[in-house]
């Protein structure tokens, strides 16, 4: 759940005890999906959670819930953030070439089979050490394109999670020490350490392999040709929680740099505005927003309400659900709106759905003017 805001269409989770897998998934929010008999019976001493923000595939398919399993060789199962950009190719391969077979349109699937025959080609003797796994990595890296964070366990010998060559996504890895020996939790984000008692260790690097066996020993390699960080900037501007930190730049400080540098740039461009009150649109916009307002010396006003019982809207599968959850999200409050000339601060501007109602909720509040401002450039 510390992590639910990175997806809310499905949630899974699949624990190792000895050779077995336990698995539970399904569509919906974690507090849905799961129940104490469900946690009771994922028994094990490593495992993995996901939450999921279809950007492939089906959104409403249930089998499309991960994590993903496939039973040759040894037993995987992975977790996958991110989009590969070839799943078409890769997928004819997976058919032809590899004789797999692809059983949905999610491309975590794709990635999985992908693994899953990289493993098997470098395994000798039915049996895998660290270097033939990160030789595996290594493969993946060369077949697969797009942005990919990992973590799969393969039955019989540990965890395992990588990252793509550019480091588009985030991963984080964090450790505890307890009476039993050190444990390990790799996460997309800093604050899932936080949160569960981990010390943070150090951001998985582009193109870097853990590996961490059932004896506890970590090992590390860097298994990408060409590595270079390219983070996607919509972590720092909307998916992430401001409390996280990602690749040692914090979230909540870089969404205060983005204010200050709307501000100059309204103070440049518009010196003679005539704004009476900046208002943010909740949530992932108020640090930004604040501090446009602190930087102009204009009031700074909460006039919107949250549900907070109504889910991210642009994570939402479709255009039409996305539009009319708006509404259900957000209330204005009227006397912030009255007679005033009101500068709306949002994170971002990618489709404009959400925008277009807010600002007709803004001036259906009574609002003179209504400017609308994005946080990201």
């Amino acid at each position: 759940q510390v992590l639910q805001h990175r997806g809310q269409d499905a949630a899974g989770i699949a624990t190792l005890e000895g050779r077995t897998f336990h698995l539970h998934k399904g569509n919906g929010l974690v507090r849905d999906v799961f129940r104490t008999r469900n946690m009771r019976a994922l028994k094990g001493n490593a495992g993995i959670a996901h939450v999921r923000y279809p950007t492939a595939g089906s959104a409403v398919d249930h089998n499309e819930a991960q994590p993903f399993y496939v039973n040759s060789p040894f037993g995987i199962v992975l977790g996958h953030n991110g989009n590969l950009t070839n799943t078409d190719e890769l997928r004819r391969a997976m058919y032809q070439q590899d004789l797999r077979h692809i059983n949905t349109g999610s491309d975590s699937e794709v990635l999985l089979n992908v693994l899953a025959h990289e493993l098997q080609e470098k395994a000798t003797g039915f049996k895998l050490d660290p270097q033939k796994i990160f030789a595996s990595v290594s493969g993946v890296h060369r077949r697969c394109q797009g942005a990919y964070a990992v973590v799969a366990m393969i039955a019989g010998y540990g965890l395992l999670a990588f990252r793509d060559p550019h480091g588009i996504r985030p991963l984080v890895v964090g450790s505890s020490q307890t009476k039993e020996g050190i444990e390990y939790l790799v996460a997309s984000e800093s604050v899932a350490l936080d949160t569960l008692g981990f010390k943070f260790l150090r951001d998985i690097a582009p193109g870097e392999a853990v590996f961490i066996d059932l004896d506890g020993n970590f090992h590390s390699q860097q298994c990408a040709e060409h590595p270079r960080l390219n983070p996607c900037i919509f972590e720092y501007v909307y998916f992430a929680r401001p409390d996280s930190v990602m690749d040692g730049i914090s979230v909540y400080a870089t969404r205060l740099f983005m204010g200050e540098y709307l501000a100059e740039k309204i103070r440049r461009e518009w010196q003679d505005h005539d704004i009476d009150v900046v208002i943010p649109i909740p949530d992932s916009s108020r640090p930004s927003a604040l501090q446009l307002a602190n930087h102009l010396g204009i009031p700074f006003r909460e006039g919107f309400v949250k549900n907070r019982y109504i889910g991210r809207t642009f994570i939402m599968p479709g255009q039409t659900k996305r539009k009319k959850s708006v509404r259900q999200k957000l209330n204005a409050i009227g006397i912030e709106f009255k007679g005033k000339n009101v500068l709306l601060v949002d994170d971002s501007i990618v489709r404009g759905t959400t925008s277009r109602e807010i600002v007709q909720m803004a001036r259906d509040a009574g609002a003179r003017k209504v400017f609308f401002a994005s946080a990201a450039p």
